[in-house]
């Protein structure tokens, strides 16, 4: 595939600017993004923000604050907390009001923390988790264009406990620039809501106000697995949560709200 999901737009003033691609397009409503994209290029304006500071990403927290519509968007990033060991960071996406005032619409916070040794230390809860034989359904939104066309979506047999299954990004998140690990796990774990439905998407929306993402180390790679499941509330609120692995291991965990509406 041939693509990325955002472009950067010229200008060297004021809040980076970057033109939002058809592939990030959400399967819920194709005038909206999916949640991936946006975490993931704001997860990238944290990381730019971060370079030479000796600190890396434990947690990162997205909260989607209003529709992130698949147009130009505006993204700019600032320290909340300095410190040498441990470091509050925000970026914060925008988009255009009719009127052409800017809106924010995205915004991932993110605790960093020093590294020191504790290679005779390390514990995981979860032993790896290794890829099988791919189901032949991917997902329920089979055949939904948009961002889920830019993901190998490789989903596990189901074993009556949690849904399983392996991504990769298949585009670049911006244009040909280079895309660490952590970004290209931004770019698929909220689809960690997908994997872990509960419900029928023709039944009902589940759509998620947030995704927050625990690391006790970071990723390596391009494939991640997900092992996801959601629990619905009696009044129309759910969670999902997920352990995300990649190729060496367990990497951190994930979790999302959810709002619960019957479609029809």
């Amino acid at each position: 595939m041939i693509g990325h999901l955002y472009h950067r737009l010229p200008g060297d003033r004021g809040p980076a600017a970057f033109e939002s691609t058809p592939y990030t397009r959400s399967n819920w409503d194709p005038t909206i993004q999916h949640g991936s994209p946006p975490l993931a290029l704001l997860t990238k304006a944290v990381e730019d923000l971060a370079a030479g500071r000796g600190l890396r990403v434990g947690r990162l927290t997205l909260d989607i604050l209003g529709a992130i519509p698949v147009a130009p968007v505006w993204v700019r990033a600032e320290v909340v907390r300095p410190g040498s060991r441990i470091s509050l960071m925000a970026a914060e996406m925008l988009a255009a009001r009719p009127d052409g005032s800017r809106r924010a619409v995205a915004r991932v916070t993110a605790w960093l923390l020093a590294p020191s040794d504790t290679g005779d230390a390390v514990t995981d809860r979860y032993p790896p988790l290794v890829e099988g034989d791919a189901a032949s359904v991917a997902h329920a939104w089979e055949g939904a264009p948009g961002y889920l066309e830019t993901v190998s979506w490789r989903r596990q047999p189901d074993d009556g406990t949690a849904a399983v299954a392996w991504l990769t990004p298949l585009v670049p998140l911006v244009d040909n620039e280079s895309t660490t690990a952590l970004q290209r796990l931004a770019m698929v774990v909220d689809s960690a809501n997908g994997i872990g439905a509960a419900l029928d998407p023709q039944e009902f929306m589940f759509m998620n106000t947030d995704t927050v993402v625990h690391l006790h180390r970071l990723p390596e790679g391009s494939d991640f697995g997900l092992r996801s499941r959601a629990s619905i509330g009696p009044d129309g609120i759910g969670v999902t949560t997920a352990e995300i692995f990649d190729r060496d291991g367990f990497v951190g965990t994930s979790a999302q709200t959810l709002l619960v509406q019957r479609q029809r």
